[in-house]
């Protein structure tokens, strides 16, 4: 057999907070160090949003053409995957890895197309900011108001070989904003009003060194030289891959219902799971496996959260039993549960005196695991 075809391509991210902190300039800056060893190096796809520096970065690298999408009367213009995989360099350049594609066009994202390169044995240098990963997304839009629709699923940033956190001050950010460097005028002034607040992009910047500071523990950490200046480019922390091994203790129990706030709790259990190194199951208990008797709305509910814990690769299982809670901790025990996960149900204070109640009855019967009661939000959580 061949060896070279089943060498796998490597994927190196580059993480940011908000828009214009230098993302896609470093990304092209460190494809030219590429191109002057020799290595073959193309653009995928990049979208340089009129930023002129950003553009005169890109010149000199060679770009494969996107394609054209016809949906709805208009037309759009993609990333060639087939193009660039005819093409088969060494190394391709792919910005804004969140992006959801035109209908049409082959791939639902971005990053699907990224992981047909990657299992073609094309490296990839790649871009997006930390508010599109999946499981902060709750977390995102009870920090700034805004609801982030475009998310990657943790485990694609998993794949990531090397991730390169480009840092900015919010304050040289704005200056960035108000000075025309970030956006037009106009849309500057937009972004000033809404998104682009100072305290929100404290708030996103914290989170993304929190979760830098992850990456940095389950990777190996090299820190850039800092004599070095690059007049764009913000400071670095940049963390290698390794199979450094994970806790085999901790396992995660999400219960799941058909109520809204499920699907943050299936975010909270992938995160902490992550952060364990745990294995995590979605759980549904009916008295019958047959989904057919459940009233529609609540089928399609719960439905609807258990594919979504799948595309998050959470394992889920629906249980068969009349007695929910009892149900619950026996695959609890069954399966070696440490954590479980669940939103607050309603119930009777008559009930809630009694003891009877689901969330009084779980804690009885799992004393020997830790049980996480999520109380229902204002804002209801969305995918």
């Amino acid at each position: 057999m061949d060896t070279d075809s089943l060498k796998h391509g490597r994927l190196k991210v580059y993480l940011g907070y908000a828009a214009g902190v230098g993302k896609t300039y470093q990304m092209l800056a460190d494809a030219h160090e590429l191109v002057k060893k020799g290595v073959e190096v193309v653009i995928g796809f990049l979208e340089p949003h009129g930023r002129k520096d950003t553009i005169v970065q890109a010149l000199g690298l060679e770009l494969i053409p996107r394609c054209k999408v016809e949906y709805r009367g208009s037309v759009f213009e993609e990333m060639n995957t087939q193009a660039i995989l005819e093409r088969h360099p060494e190394v391709c350049v792919v910005d804004e890895l969140p992006h959801t594609n035109v209908p049409g066009s082959g791939h639902v994202k971005r990053w699907e197309n990224v992981l047909e390169l990657l299992e073609a044995g094309i490296d990839v240098l790649a871009t997006m900011n930390i508010q599109h990963l999946e499981s902060l997304n709750d977390q995102v839009w009870n920090m700034t108001g805004v609801r982030v629709r475009e998310t990657i699923p943790d485990w694609v940033m998993k794949q990531a070989d090397e991730v390169v956190m480009v840092d900015l001050t919010p304050r040289a950010l704005l200056n960035r904003l108000e000075r025309g460097v970030v956006y037009p005028p106009e849309k500057a002034r937009q972004a000033l009003e809404n998104f682009f607040k100072e305290s929100t992009l404290v708030a996103l910047r914290e989170i993304a060194l929190r979760q830098t500071a992850h990456e940095v523990e389950v990777r190996h950490v090299t820190l850039p030289d800092p004599t070095t200046e690059t007049p764009a480019a913000p400071t670095e922390i940049s963390s290698a891959g390794t199979d450094t091994p994970g806790a085999l203790n901790d396992r995660i129990l999400v219960y799941v219902t058909e109520h809204p706030s499920t699907a943050l709790l299936i975010r909270r259990g992938r995160r902490v799971a992550d952060y364990l190194q745990a294995d995590c199951f979605a759980v549904f208990v009916h008295a019958e496996m047959d989904f057919n008797s459940l009233p529609v709305v609540k089928r399609e509910a719960v439905e609807r959260h258990l594919s979504f814990a799948r595309n998050l690769h959470i394992e889920t299982r629906v249980v068969q039993g009349v007695d929910i809670a009892s149900a619950l901790s026996d695959f609890a025990r069954l399966h070696s549960i440490t954590q479980m996960f669940m939103v607050r149900p309603q119930y009777s204070p008559w009930e809630g005196f009694l003891g009877r109640n689901l969330i009084h009855r779980i804690v009885r019967y799992a004393r020997d695991m830790q049980v996480t009661i999520v109380a229902e939000r204002r804002r209801a959580s969305r995918y």
